[in-house]
């Protein structure tokens, strides 16, 4: 496969789906907001798993949009933990679409910094457990 990536696309996704006509904008390309939701729910996925529990999305930094997204694109958002504090967890994003589902190479489309606060019962912050 052509086009360098850390992640494992047929194997690694924390998400994968297909775009649909009712994510578009008025342009007729996927709305970023919906695809900024997909990457917080591959993000939130990760970091429920590694603070075994409950997290809240406190933060997007660094957030690049670097080619659009159509209608019928395989969506596919890898997940990695960058950094966990006592309370938070740092977790990039990356997004990667194939065209129409024809099996083409992948092209990244987005990626950003997600933070995580894992709370508990009382939607307060609790400690990250250890690995």
């Amino acid at each position: 496969m052509s086009g360098a990536h850390a992640y494992d696309f047929d194997n690694g996704p924390a998400l994968r789906a297909i775009a649909m006509p009712a994510d578009t904008n008025p342009n007729g390309d996927i709305f970023g907001g919906w695809l900024l939701a997909q990457m917080d729910l591959a993000g939130g996925t990760v970091a429920v798993r590694r603070s075994h529990g409950r997290v809240a999305t406190v933060g997007i930094e660094a957030m690049t949009f670097h080619k659009p997204v159509f209608v019928g694109d395989e969506v596919s958002c890898f997940a990695r933990i960058e950094k966990v504090g006592r309370t938070s967890l740092r977790v990039r994003i990356e997004t990667w679409v194939r065209r129409e589902r024809s099996g083409s190479d992948p092209i990244k489309v987005t990626e950003g910094v997600f933070t995580y606060v894992a709370i508990g019962e009382d939607r307060k912050p609790r400690e990250v457990p250890p690995e």
